[in-house]
């Protein structure tokens, strides 16, 4: 029984967790800022479907309060390299959006992860955007982050009643070897996250995508082991 000093239970938060390392990095934020953890993966049907896995072993690995996989076949509209018929780039990152933008990803991802929270009783967010190493996305920088705060204020049960509901995006402005550096930090197992794009098939992640030579870049210049085995080792 509950006695008048039991302390509260701690809030909730629905993190999305994609499988890769910022989305694992920052589920586990969320739980050190004493967070429990809705962890929502969306199946869209993506090439790089073994991040799914990825996802379950992490959601697992964290203990998360529940996980969520949420089938949403977004090759029924194509438009990316990752959802159709598009060969993914290997010829290093460039400065334009590149052909591995789904079109309107994060927005799709947050509105899910919105209606879950709000189902849940819950008002925040967690998102592993990252302006600095993915600046090519416009669904990764700050304005959206701050535009779809006020999108919820005006489209939620919660924003009528005079809530707020919170985005929060932790690894914003870190550099990936920053983020890298957190994961050790926090005591993760970086091998159990996925970043390739487009997987080998012996399982191997291609490393040469613009996901494979960020995360090796990243690792490298942080002096930590990745835990990825790339097709060239």
């Amino acid at each position: 029984m509950s006695g008048p000093h039991s302390a509260a239970p701690s809030p909730l938060a629905v993190v999305l967790l994609s499988g890769g390392l910022d989305s694992m990095v920052c589920t586990a934020l969320a739980q050190e800022q004493g967070f429990r953890v809705l962890a929502l993966t969306v199946d869209y049907n993506q090439r790089h479907r073994v991040e799914l896995e990825s996802a379950s072993a992490i959601a697992k690995r964290l203990g998360v309060e529940r996980h969520v996989i949420l089938p949403m076949d977004l090759r029924q509209f194509g438009g990316s390299a990752l959802t159709a018929d598009i060969a993914v780039p290997k010829d290093g990152v460039g400065p334009d959006i590149p052909v591995t933008y789904v079109p309107a990803r994060n927005l799709i991802f947050l509105s899910l992860a919105l209606a879950w929270a709000e189902a849940a009783g819950s008002k925040d967010l967690f998102i592993g955007v990252n302006a600095l190493d993915y600046s090519g996305y416009p669904d990764c920088r700050p304005e959206f982050v701050g535009g779809f705060e006020a999108l919820a204020r005006v489209a939620t049960k919660i924003g009528s009643e005079g809530g707020t509901v919170i985005v929060h995006a932790p690894l914003q402005h870190l550099k990936k070897s920053e983020i890298a550096q957190e994961a050790a930090r926090l005591g993760l197992d970086a091998g159990q996250s996925w970043s390739c794009y487009d997987p080998l098939p012996n399982g191997r992640a291609c490393g040469v995508c613009d996901s494979c030579r960020l995360r090796r870049a990243g690792f490298a210049e942080a002096g930590l082991d990745d835990g990825t085995r790339y097709g060239d080792n």
